[in-house]
């Protein structure tokens, strides 16, 4: 980030700050595609699994969009403070996560759909 003559930091370029805001939008749509699961799983597929099952897997679902949608925020106020001050850009393990929890909850739901409804 390039100094003013006054020793004030010039504003930081519009795209990275746009950037910044597109990454944390995509984590929300994200996290609310979660929740549209969790909504889903719980209200359009009775015969899916037991109750409890269903309902357990719903909030598990609900709660990691909750989750990520605090995170993207997080990560998004954290990333905008380290472009302004000029230093290395924040690492996040998050994705590694969410990916985790992707792979294990589609494992579920494949084990559900092909062992219980039939």
């Amino acid at each position: 980030m390039a100094e003013r003559d006054d020793d004030e930091p010039a504003e930081l370029d519009y795209r990275f700050t746009l950037a910044n805001e597109r990454t944390f939008l995509a984590w929300i749509r994200t996290a609310l595609a979660l929740l549209a699961g969790a909504v889903g799983l719980d209200q359009l597929t009775p015969d899916l699994a037991p109750v409890p099952v269903r309902v357990t897997l719903s909030v598990l679902l609900a709660a990691g969009g909750a989750g990520l949608g605090w995170a993207a925020y997080h990560r998004w106020v954290r990333v905008e403070r380290a472009m302004r001050a000029g230093g290395p850009l924040p690492a996040t393990r998050i994705m590694l996560v969410l990916t985790v929890c992707v792979a294990v909850a589609a494992a579920v739901f494949s084990v559900l759909i092909v062992g219980w409804s039939r």
